[in-house]
């Protein structure tokens, strides 16, 4: 999953960064939810997905295929 809101993701250091960046940047233009990651879950126990076999499924709003700038070197540079 790409970058979420969590408990534990809070702790990051530049968590909010990465949150804001994501949202504007990635193709579906937002976070990806506890309830996408849920779903998919749900896709790959059903018989939908019997024929799916060896893949990686990101469920990360298209953050995989963005190049993530280095949010943090960025912000010490100014």
């Amino acid at each position: 999953a790409g970058p979420m809101r969590t408990l534990a993701g809070s702790a990051v250091g530049g968590a909010r960064q990465v949150y804001r960046w994501n949202a504007q940047h990635s193709p579906l233009q937002r976070n990806t939810q506890l309830e996408d990651v849920g779903g998919t879950g749900l896709y790959l126990l059903s018989d939908l997905s019997a024929a799916v076999t060896g893949e990686v499924v990101h469920v990360d709003s298209g953050y995989n295929i963005v190049g993530v700038p280095d949010l943090l070197r960025n912000r010490d540079d100014s």
